[in-house]
């Protein structure tokens, strides 16, 4: 099954918003993946957390 990625849009107003909402969840999921031991869910989520914030800084 291939991924379907949407097309970047820089004018939408609430871009930021959902990225912020993303990397809130990212932090969630994070948090749910410590408790179970799974270290490479861990690191995984942790890799689009960071990348959720490089978005931001970009925005």
């Amino acid at each position: 099954m291939a991924a379907k990625f949407a097309k970047k849009d820089t004018g939408r107003s609430g871009s930021h918003e959902n990225i912020a909402f993303i990397r809130q969840m990212l932090a969630e999921l994070r948090r749910v993946a410590e408790k179970e031991d799974a270290d490479m869910l861990c690191y995984l989520i942790e890799m689009a957390y960071v990348e959720a914030g490089d978005l931001q800084a970009r925005m």
